[in-house]
């Protein structure tokens, strides 16, 4: 998979996305109690309202998950998640126009989501969960319904050996898994995984590192978005007090070859994307 040539473009649901034009912005609805930053939205017309605000403020598309995954996260019940999941993405998807994607890594799940009409599978798993290291059954489901997937990169209960060799080396696998069901791979994207087994350490070489991973020939998604390592760096700050440090984390990654950043703060996260892109992509004021 290295020197691999990146696809030029990928269309999710009625969009397109032209990897290189500009960095696309994915925004979070959690509709999990449990999810560690605020923006909690298990009302139906309070997650419409949710995405809304986000598409004003810019979102290229939506990401809806119902189960929180960080560190030490109790599981849901799948049919749990589903009934928290579905019924939102169908509004969604019915009442604004922008893609959405379904944030789990159970195929029941996903296969509700994508019946209320979600346009993108993202699996923190990459279609290797822990306790079936070749389930096929996302990747088939993607292949069934025409969508794409964010295949994720997750170093939980894995072997170390190094950052960057061990993303390499899933990446590898989630791809073959995907080929296998007949999906192509220029229907994935690729998310190195920031906080998803990691030390604090090993989250901050991945991002200074990140431009190892364009030679996988793979749009890429990051997200960082208040997460812990932030908090670690600047002394333990909550949450609450990490938006600087997220701009931070997504200017370099942009910086690195970042295609996709996922965010909480979509107005505050645009403008760092715009101005990073004028940077690195190239930018002149209009006459």
């Amino acid at each position: 998979m290295s020197n691999t040539t990146k696809p030029v473009s990928l269309t999710i649901g009625s969009r397109e996305f032209v990897w290189g034009e500009r960095t696309y912005l994915m925004g979070v609805i959690n509709v999990s109690p449990e999810s560690f930053w605020n923006g909690r939205y298990g009302d139906e017309e309070a997650a419409l309202e949710r995405g809304r605000k986000l598409v004003e403020e810019g979102a290229d598309i939506l990401d809806i998950g119902g189960q929180s995954t960080r560190p030490g996260f109790d599981e849901v019940p799948p049919q749990e998640e589903a009934e928290r999941v579905a019924p939102i993405i169908e509004r969604l998807v019915s009442e604004l126009d922008v893609p959405v994607s379904v944030d789990t890594y159970k195929a029941s799940v996903a296969k509700a989501a994508l019946d209320a009409g979600a346009h993108l599978l993202n699996d923190i798993w990459g279609f290797r969960p822990p306790s079936n290291s070749n389930a096929p059954e996302m990747a088939a489901l993607a292949v069934e319904y025409g969508v794409p997937v964010v295949i994720m990169h997750n170093q939980r209960d894995r072997e170390f050996h190094d950052v960057i060799g061990d993303i390499r080396a899933g990446f590898e696998a989630s791809v073959a898994i995907a080929q296998e069901a007949g999906l192509a791979r220029e229907r994935l994207i690729i998310d190195p995984g920031f906080g998803f087994g990691w030390t604090p350490e090993q989250n901050i070489e991945m991002l200074r590192r990140l431009p190892e991973l364009q030679a996988l020939g793979l749009p890429m998604l990051i997200a960082t978005s208040r997460k812990s390592t932030i908090g670690f760096v600047l002394d333990d700050a909550p949450p609450e007090e990490r938006l600087h440090g997220t701009s931070a984390t997504m200017a370099l990654a942009i910086a690195n070859g970042v295609d996709m950043i996922r965010v909480h703060d979509m107005a505050q996260m645009r403008d760092v994307a715009r101005v990073a892109d004028a940077v690195v992509r190239g930018w002149s004021r209009d006459p």
